[in-house]
């Protein structure tokens, strides 16, 4: 990314912004470049904590596992608690993870810093079943269904925030875009 002017100082504060969308949606690489537009920031990769889990991790699947869905509601509580640590501290907070259905309300009810957006990454069915063949993990394997996975999040996550249709985008523009609508993104 080519280096990019100043932030205007109404954006560039402290403040948490949630990156969520399907799997394979581009939440890594645009969360990253989003928390490298601000002048203190944070790139919270909710996902690293389920990764520190040695033994006796449970992963979510479509059966809904109820350990599964344990881990998961402490990976979010872990993620939130972290977030507002660094956003008291000064920082701006990019969070990014799946935060679908109704995994969604608890995980922001649990951010008490202010500004609050969201960002829901929406991308077409075609382009994730795209990026999702060309990238090196593997979000939905055998489990999964990219369409089932897709029609969850559009039938059943809140429809708060800024859902931007990024299929279209590179990730840079989604970032300038996402930058340029931060106020619709603002849920409190």
């Amino acid at each position: 990314m080519s280096e990019r002017p100043p932030l205007h100082t109404a954006v560039d504060l402290a403040q948490i912004i949630v990156v969520t969308g399907v799997m394979a949606a581009g939440k890594s690489t645009v969360s990253q470049l989003l928390a490298e537009r601000f002048s203190h920031a944070v790139h919270l990769r909710g996902d690293e904590f389920r990764r520190v889990v040695v033994r006796g991790r449970v992963d979510m699947s479509p059966y809904g596992d109820p350990e599964a869905e344990r881990q998961l509601a402490l990976r979010h509580t872990i993620t939130a608690h972290s977030a507002n640590l660094y956003a008291e501290a000064g920082f701006t907070v990019v969070v990014q993870d799946l935060f679908v259905g109704a995994t969604l309300q608890p995980f922001l009810d649990q951010l008490r810093a202010r500004p609050l957006s969201l960002v829901m990454l929406a991308p077409d069915v075609g382009t994730v079943m795209q990026r999702e063949a060309e990238r090196v993990k593997v979000g939905y394997g055998d489990l999964w269904s990219i369409r089932d996975f897709d029609h969850k999040v559009r039938t059943e996550t809140p429809h708060i925030g800024l859902w931007l249709d990024s299929s279209q985008q590179t990730p840079d523009e989604t970032v300038e875009e996402i930058v340029a609508r931060l106020a619709e993104a603002r849920i409190a």
